[in-house]
């Protein structure tokens, strides 16, 4: 595990630690067990073969979870007690996608002396296409 950060490493523009998955069916077979979401969406290949999305999809709360490792690596527990995200999914993560979600810390401010930083994120599949985008602030 990377080591968290401390305010005094912390610097706007400075780029987070980037997180690479590579999702597969059973990947998103598995969440789905773990979360209790059996939509066919995900785990059906021949009913989403029928719908417009054409194949399977990951869960977008799988997903979530990346951006979710890329905050707990480098803010650890400040992130983990505190952390607040707010996300839009842009297009869809499928099984052979590898995706890749990254950050960087917009800004640093200070509320009665306390430190919240201010981040930016976003997850990328292997073509360049946006999946989710974001911003997180944690309290240090």
């Amino acid at each position: 595990m990377t080591q968290e950060l401390k305010l005094s490493d912390i610097h706007q523009g400075d780029s987070l630690p980037s997180v690479v998955k590579h999702i597969t069916q059973r990947e998103i077979n598995l969440y789905a067990e773990a979360s209790g979401d059996f939509n066919p969406i995900h785990i059906d290949e021949s009913f989403a073969a029928q719908t417009p999305l054409g194949g399977t999809i990951a869960h977008g709360m799988l997903i979530l979870a990346y951006v979710s490792e890329v905050m707990t690596q480098a803010f650890g527990k400040s992130w983990l007690s505190g952390g607040k995200l707010s996300v839009r999914f842009k297009a869809p993560a499928r099984p052979k996608d590898t995706i890749t979600t990254s950050g960087k810390i917009d800004s640093i401010e200070y509320k009665e002396g306390v430190p919240y930083v201010n981040c930016s994120l976003e997850s990328r599949n292997q073509k360049g296409e946006t999946v989710i985008t974001g911003g997180a602030v944690v309290k240090l």
